[in-house]
């Protein structure tokens, strides 16, 4: 591999964010700001010694953690990540947001979303009348933010996305992905165009094969130095559509075309793990597999059932119940699903490998979270964040070499969701999991497991060990640990300087459900500040 990475003026204003040099002085200004940013950075601008391994990160989109076969699925064969899994790590309780965008900000960011501010799916929309405020949020992911990406190119990596972004609806890119001009205002040396709308029509598959082909084509044509390549599938998120081919495969076998387990629903799976397999197989003809560290993973949990918020009778009854819309696959033994706060929503299949590095077959049961991806990649690649960029994430190289867990299994897991989202029975509400126990907290109204909307504040207290369905809630049976972990819910929160939700002086039952995109006055000029570090 290369031994030595060259920033250019043009390198130094992406990562740093400045604007093109138009003079000697602004070079010579540049320049020492460019040194600077090495030093807070703890990064040099040549390379690390070799042992540094590339580093090929694959994250689909709304796949459950019951899908693959390792996990206990039953219905889709999944052998090329089964594979993955048997040559590497699989973590049990990896945990993510229970949506997409947070999942992506924290990925790349290394911290919650109370600390990066964008907790909620983009762009804005809200429940301005419902029962308890919504936090502002943060609407666009930030050039000047400091990135996994950007942390790995000044360390000597080559860098490059394909596929989901998801992180701004700007000019520099949207939903479907970043805008090629700006990838490197995030860090990446190369994005191609964004797919077209052919690729997520029937018969299509969301464009996992083109992805995979630009995913070999980058591999191939920087093997010989060191790479990151982030894989942003679209499968398996609605609409979903699958190759003709392959979804009637499923209708053979009896799988029909209405929920749950749709034949397009099992053949968009089924089109992940090809993906895996084809990736797999490059590295493996191209004697780079013992060179590279693989991460695979989801971005939040899968659709069990998505509700009909909308039905709801004008003016709005005070407890109504939501009838169900789509069913997709179930999460069991895990529950409820995408969007929501248990651990369907949140807890999702991950696999680490590195050949040489990680004992085949790991199973890894200490809880970990996706801001542990960034802290990972840097150990292993030689990469520093920023002084002023803290780290909520830690290393997981410890949890896959001898030294075992240590303390990540009594580390304290948030999850901070100060919104609504009826569609998939979300209300504000926060939780912490330590050790096994995990509490949740509803700040002023929740939609209980028959989908029927209550008020009230709620606590409630789950044993994750003896019941990983959160069917059994403890907290009557044990008060004063609910005290306790409610307690270090409230000091992380004003540590993070993230706000409580309150009850909303904006409140009005006959529309409090009805969700819009057109924010009324009051929050026309309100913006999230970001928590000072």
């Amino acid at each position: 591999m290369s031994s030595v990475f060259t920033v250019t003026q043009s390198d130094r204003r992406r990562l740093i964010g400045c604007p093109l040099p138009c003079s000697v002085a602004t070079s010579v200004l540049l320049f020492a700001i460019g040194v600077m940013t090495q030093w807070l950075c703890g990064s040099s601008l040549v390379a690390s010694p070799p042992g540094r391994p590339n580093i090929l990160l694959i994250l689909t989109d709304d796949q459950g953690w019951p899908t693959l076969g390792c996990y206990g699925g039953k219905i889709v064969p999944t052998p090329h990540l089964d594979r993955l899994a048997e040559q590497g790590a699989r973590f049990t309780d990896a945990y993510v947001t229970s949506q997409c965008t947070p999942t992506r900000a924290s990925l790349l960011t290394g911290q919650y979303t109370a600390r990066h501010g964008l907790w909620h799916v983009l762009s804005w929309y809200g429940y301005p009348r419902a029962r308890m405020t919504e936090p502002m949020f943060l609407e666009n992911y930030s050039r000047q933010t400091f990135t996994l990406a950007k942390g790995l190119r000044l360390a000597g990596y080559a860098t490059a996305i394909f596929g989901k972004w998801h992180l701004t609806s700007n000019q520099d890119g949207n939903y479907r992905g970043l805008h090629p001009e700006a990838a490197g205002e995030y860090g990446f040396d190369f994005a191609p165009p964004l797919l077209s709308d052919r690729h997520f029509q029937p018969g299509a598959d969301r464009g996992v094969s083109q992805l995979t082909d630009q995913t070999l084509a980058f591999i191939e044509k920087h093997r010989d130095r060191p790479w990151f390549c982030f894989l942003s599938h679209h499968m398996i998120h609605g609409v979903v559509v699958a190759p003709d081919a392959l979804t009637q495969k499923y209708r053979d076998r009896g799988y029909g075309d209405v929920g749950p387990n749709r034949a397009v629903y099992l053949a968009g799976l089924e089109c992940i793990d090809r993906s895996v397999g084809r990736v797999m197989d490059r590295l493996d003809r191209l004697g780079i597999a013992d060179d590279t560290l693989v991460i695979f993973m989801s971005d939040n949990g899968g659709i069990d059932e998505k509700l009909d918020f909308k039905s709801v009778a004008s003016p709005n009854p005070e407890s109504p119940i939501f009838p169900v819309e789509v069913r997709e696959y179930d999460n069991a033994p895990l529950r409820a699903g995408k969007g929501s706060i248990y651990e369907g929503g949140v807890r999702v299949p991950m696999i680490v490998r590195w050949p040489g590095r990680i004992k085949p077959g790991t199973v890894v049961r200490a809880p970990v979270h996706v801001i542990d991806v960034l802290p990972t990649c840097f150990e292993v690649a030689g990469a520093t964040a920023p002084r002023d960029h803290p780290l909520d994430g830690r290393s997981l190289m410890p949890l896959l070499s001898d030294q075992g867990d240590m303390d990540f299994a009594q580390r304290p897991l948030f999850q901070y969701y100060p919104f609504y989202d009826l569609r998939w029975g979300l209300t504000p509400s926060v939780s912490i999991r330590v050790g096994k126990y995990k509490l949740i907290e509803f700040f002023g109204d929740r939609v209980d497991d028959g989908h029927r909307y209550r008020p009230g504040y709620r606590a409630e207290l789950y044993d994750l060990r003896a019941d990983p369905g959160e069917q059994q809630d403890l907290s009557s049976e044990q008060p004063q640990r609910v005290a306790k972990l409610r307690q270090q819910v409230r000091d992380w929160m004003d540590q993070v300087g993230c706000e409580v939700p309150q009850k909303n002086p904006h409140f009005d039952q006959s529309t409090a459900m009805e969700e819009t995109r057109q924010k009324p006055e009051w929050l026309q000029d309100v913006r999230w500040r970001r928590p000072m570090p």
